[in-house]
């Protein structure tokens, strides 16, 4: 097995694992409750990153809310195979890479739609309907349909292409 590939998920007790002292992520109150909430309803399903000395690399806000649910034991993966330099810039990078990235507005927007019309309570995925604006599964509907029934003027869109291997630009129309 790879140095780098998790060989198992331990379960440990909260009493083992050590906070990283700095850690530069910070949780609010309202952010560990819905940690504490997703666990519950979904599991614990993102196990606490940690060395084998019990410091955390990942997974802070995790255990806040597994001490808040009255957890006395957690999952937890031992990575051993990081350098102290790699411990520690992995607790940056485990949190900042993640907010790299984006969202596909419409498909969210569907994902949630349809969750609200089953019932799902969308505090648990960390939206809302009042902070994306949901719109029922008929009104979306509707909307879409009014909004494929708009003609396009193509006319008025001028493509610019670039030719791969001599750079020639031209448009659409097969002009520069």
């Amino acid at each position: 097995m790879n140095d780098w590939i998790a060989g198992k998920i331990e379960h440990w007790s909260i009493d083992k694992l050590i906070p990283y002292a700095r850690n530069a992520r910070t949780h609010s109150p309202a952010q560990i409750d819905q940690i504490a909430a997703s666990i519950a309803e979904f599991g614990f399903t993102n196990p606490i990153l940690v060395g084998s000395d019990g410091v955390i690399i990942a997974g802070h806000g995790r255990l806040e809310a597994a001490r808040k649910l009255g957890l006395e034991t957690v999952p937890v993966i031992v990575l051993d195979h990081l350098t102290p330099t790699q411990r520690r810039a992995l607790v940056i990078a485990d949190n900042r890479i993640a907010e790299n990235a984006g969202w596909d507005e419409e498909m969210l927007s569907l994902e949630l739609a349809e969750l609200q019309e089953l019932d799902f309570n969308l505090e648990l995925t960390g939206f809302s309907d009042e902070k994306f604006g949901l719109l029922s599964l008929e009104d979306r509907d509707e909307e879409q349909s009014e909004s494929s029934a708009k003609e396009i003027d193509v006319d008025s869109y001028k493509m610019m292409h670039k030719c791969p291997k001599c750079g020639f630009e031209f448009n659409d129309s097969g002009k520069t």
